[in-house]
């Protein structure tokens, strides 16, 4: 018998020809084996689905964890983030991890899949939960250092949690950005203050090209908005360190106040995922508050050439062994000099949604089908990558701490690392890719 969600979801597809609003016959060759291919999809989204979830990790540092969503001017110039921080209690309930289904709709836009993919995962993983403690007052008395997060081309605010969760049990404060560029696959803002006070939310979903658009120069404008949301993001939760009152447009329990005197203000540091590795280097090449970068996977296409020589701060690639290609390895060592601090290593095994929580969230079949999840375990994966990562911003922010125990991660020196890249580069006449490399840039 099958489980009750799955049963349901059998019922959903098999009415399908009831609620699919395009007539079957009349659609070409190619979109009916697209269509069949989605559907494909769906039963080994079923069959899978059986097999049941792994779960996001804890964070493995000794600080209790806690969650919030903080939006500062409800319009959509405004700053939306999600807050990872070191708290005083364990006992409040863990976090929702997608808590709108427009999220998912707008996953299913991303995915190119049909607008009911996103009912499906909605009623997969619209329950789920992250193991970080909802609203929980801030751990005072301390003053931690800050870490900007920038999410990947398809992503939001709340899916990369196995990295702002672990920082924080670290003790560190995570600023999740969720960029209003259209690289969002869904985000929202208020219209006015009226709607802001009944909850009425206005969507925007993930901006796609149209023929005879120009990539490069259209994700250009996007890093450099981005690089923008970052020292916004920052230039608000330093207002708040200082003391300056500031509104939370989001109904939401934690007390914003408790932020002030939290930041250790000369400990400021950027992270990002793949288009959000782009916006770190675009972001440290403007602002020098932030005294290091590390680039998930980054994706090097949206950055025009005259950043590479204008980061004077230290610099940590951590690749992926399966996503990674010439054109962008070689875009990544134009950041190279011999007076500034480079470093790069590649995790063998390991695929582009390693960093996402998505490779958490599947079991083993829908993970490989998906590409979720590598060769390497998921677990082991981003154990290596937020380890090196403290490593690396222990050095780097001058913290004293014991994070230095990882330092032989940063030159690759274990057996599921590569230091450097695992991409040739020596044949200069490589044929540049398309902007997605091999792998969605989610």
């Amino acid at each position: 018998m099958l489980p009750s969600k799955l049963h349901a979801l059998f019922c959903l597809c098999s009415s399908l020809a009831l609620v699919h609003p395009f007539d079957w016959k009349d659609l070409n060759p190619v979109a009916h084996i697209r269509s069949s291919a989605w559907v494909n999809k769906i039963q080994a989204l079923m069959a899978a689905a059986s097999l049941g979830q792994t779960k996001i990790p804890k964070g493995n540092g000794s600080y209790s964890v806690g969650c919030t969503d903080l939006m500062f001017d409800y319009s959509n110039k405004g700053t939306f983030l999600r807050l990872y921080y070191p708290s005083q209690e364990d006992d409040h309930s863990d976090t929702l991890w997608i808590p709108n289904k427009e999220y998912f709709f707008g996953l299913s836009k991303f995915l190119g899949t049909h607008w009911l993919m996103g009912k499906i995962l909605s009623f997969f993983f619209g329950s789920m939960t992250t193991p970080a403690n909802w609203n929980s007052p801030l751990r005072t008395g301390e003053k931690y250092p800050l870490v900007v997060f920038s999410h990947g081309l398809g992503a939001f605010r709340t899916i990369y949690s196995a990295v702002g969760i672990d920082l924080a049990s670290h003790g560190f404060i995570v600023a999740a950005v969720e960029h209003r560029d259209g690289s969002a696959s869904a985000t929202y803002y208020f219209r006015d203050q009226s709607a802001v006070e009944i909850g009425n939310k206005s969507w925007l979903y993930l901006k796609t090209l149209k023929p005879g658009d120009q990539e490069v120069p259209l994700r250009n404008e996007q890093v450099r908005q981005r690089a923008k949301e970052c020292s916004q993001a920052l230039d608000l939760i330093l207002d708040i360190d200082r003391g300056r009152p500031v509104k939370n447009a989001l109904d939401v329990e934690f007390d914003v106040e408790q932020l002030k005197d939290s930041i250790d203000r000369n400990k400021l540091a950027v992270i990002g995922h793949s288009f959000g590795g782009a916006t770190v280097i675009q972001t440290l090449s403007e602002d020098q508050r932030f005294r290091c970068g590390i680039a998930l996977d980054a994706w090097m296409l949206p950055l025009g050439d005259e950043v590479y020589s204008r980061i004077p701060q230290p610099l940590f690639f951590i690749n992926s062994e399966r996503f990674q290609y010439p054109a962008n390895i070689i875009k990544m060592k134009k950041c190279y000099s011999p007076d500034k601090e480079r470093k790069m290593i590649t995790i063998r095994g390991s695929v582009h949604q390693n960093f996402v929580d998505f490779t958490f969230a599947t079991g083993k079949i829908i993970g490989y089908m998906f590409t979720l999840k590598g060769d390497i375990d998921s677990n082991v994966a981003i154990d290596l990558s937020n380890k090196a990562s403290l490593a690396f911003l222990q050095k780097h922010l001058g913290l004293q701490k014991d994070f230095d125990q990882w330092d032989s991660l940063i030159e690759g020196e274990d057996d599921n690392l590569i230091p450097g890249t695992n991409i040739d580069t020596t044949n200069q006449h490589v044929t540049l890719q398309n902007s997605t490399g091999r792998e969605k840039n989610l």
